[in-house]
């Protein structure tokens, strides 16, 4: 199987003159600021991901990606406590990847918490319990 292989360095910070140069003239243009903030956690720029992500979060309130992401990015900053409303909140809104979550590098350290349990949990309550993977096994 083929590895895919990460956009080189210079592909990353073009991209991001891109976004920044077309946020510039419409600040409000979610496409945008999603594909900013995705690069923005690739190149380790957490606080900028971060208010992009709060961003994102007032302008499509009820969108349950948005959230798991913004959860992603407090989690990165060591934010545990505003990470888990968020993705609580995620999950309240409709997020269902349970597999991913439980797996995504961004929230390693909620993994380690007791909360992450009560969470997936919760999730379990929302879902059906065949899509969801047993927690133990983390």
């Amino acid at each position: 199987m083929a590895v895919p292989k990460k956009p080189p360095k210079e592909d990353l910070d073009f991209q991001m003159a891109f976004f920044e140069g077309v946020l510039r003239r419409r600040p409000d243009y979610v496409d945008a600021l999603i594909a900013l903030g995705e690069i923005y956690t690739k190149k380790g720029l957490y606080r900028k991901g971060l208010r992009v992500d709060k961003k994102l979060s007032r302008l499509r309130p009820d969108n349950p990606i948005v959230y798991y992401n913004l959860a992603c990015s407090l989690s990165l900053l060591g934010d545990l406590s505003k990470s888990f409303e968020a993705i609580e909140r995620a999950i309240t809104l409709g997020y269902e990847d349970i597999a991913f979550m439980c797996k995504d590098p961004d929230l390693s350290n909620l993994r380690q918490d007791e909360r992450f349990g009560e969470l997936v949990e919760k999730a379990k309550r929302l879902k059906r319990p065949e899509d969801v993977p047993d927690v133990s096994t983390r």
